[in-house]
């Protein structure tokens, strides 16, 4: 937003009012709040959604529309199409529903077929995202693009010029705490290792989402807390701080976009813990720049925490280096930005 404003561009932000609406007023971008639920997954509650985003564009008259996440890139989009206004969609992630097929699943493959048919660009986040809705018949594969991800700031994620000695070994997961994160399996890792280890500290940083299906209670985490397991950090704006306390960064999900916290941990040269699932595989060349594991595994991944925590700190840092080596080449959010910048023009 703030490189399109820097071209000229008049650039207006929608999405439910939050903490950070503010804070995007406060960078010169003008907001406008739209009522949304988030984490429902009901269409017939959604379709309303629709008539909102006519509403807001019929007001706005957008000469493009820039869409992220399922139900902005649906809902906004059968709205811009109605209307004739150009939308471009990016698809960073294909949520719950595409973990668990179900009827929700069919549902939303419909509604995806429907949406993205009058759409002039539909990046994705990752070769397996893309080659899935290429197969299912959800885009004309002519329309769509790839992206590394949502990219990375490598000039505000860069290595700590150096590291103050520690007693312990701290792995660090950063994600939403829900199931589908691997939450669960990280705790499980950590309570095989700690009894072997007990030097270690296994930390999780984000918010606690009550909201969604498969969210980890508050109570669930102060029983894990209590045990001595993990440590809960809670959530914050400033993830480098602790990015830098960390000796890897380990987030077992079951399928992601392309994950920003990998991203950001290894531009800052961590070693990475990942699983060999969509979009994760994408960040680690497996034994370079870490390990990936199997989804959904406990003890695969205690395995390969295990082998993160038993090699020498050159090694480590030689991974990590590794790591910084492949972001600055493949994953500099520069190359996200340029690639919009080009789809924007060539509107003109």
């Amino acid at each position: 937003m703030l490189h399109l404003k820097s071209l000229g561009y008049e650039v207006i932000a929608v999405a439910p009012f939050d903490y950070y609406s503010k804070r995007i007023r406060e960078q010169g971008i003008e907001f406008k709040a739209l009522s949304m639920d988030n984490k429902g997954t009901n269409p017939v509650k959604d379709s309303g959604l629709i008539l909102r985003f006519m509403q807001l564009f019929l007001t706005v008259k957008p000469d493009c529309i820039l869409s992220y996440t399922p139900k902005c890139n649906i809902y906004a989009a059968i709205a811009a199409g109605f209307l004739n206004y150009p939308i471009i969609n990016n698809v960073s992630g294909l949520g719950t529903v595409f973990i668990r097929e179900n009827l929700t699943t069919k549902i939303v493959k419909l509604l995806y077929i429907i949406s993205l048919k009058k759409s002039v660009k539909i990046f994705f986040q990752n070769k397996d995202d893309l080659a899935l809705f290429i197969e299912h018949g959800l885009v004309k594969e002519k329309l769509t693009g790839l992206l590394p991800g949502s990219g990375v700031d490598v000039h505000q994620f860069k290595p700590m010029p150096f590291s103050s000695p520690k007693t312990n070994f701290v792995f660090l997961l950063v994600a939403r705490m829900l199931k589908d994160k691997g939450i669960i399996e990280f705790v499980n890792a950590a309570r095989l290792l700690k009894s072997h280890y007990p030097y270690i500290e296994c930390q999780l940083l984000g918010f606690l989402d009550a909201k969604n299906p498969t969210a980890i209670s508050s109570a669930e985490m102060q029983a894990w807390v209590a045990e001595g397991v993990v440590n809960y950090l809670g959530v914050s704006d400033n993830v480098l701080d602790f990015l830098y306390l960390a000796d890897c960064v380990v987030l077992p999900s079951y399928r992601e976009g392309t994950p920003r916290s990998l991203l950001e941990a290894a531009s800052v040269a961590k070693p990475i813990i990942t699983t060999d699932a969509v979009g994760c595989r994408e960040v680690v060349d497996d034994g370079i720049n870490g390990y990936l594991c199997k989804p959904r595994c406990v003890d695969d991944l205690k395995a390969k925490m295990e082998k993160m925590l038993l090699l020498s700190e050159a090694e480590r840092l030689q991974m990590g280096l590794k790591g910084r080596e492949k972001i600055l080449e493949q994953f500099d959010e520069k190359i996200v930005i340029d690639r919009y910048v080009d789809v924007i023009k060539q509107l003109k």
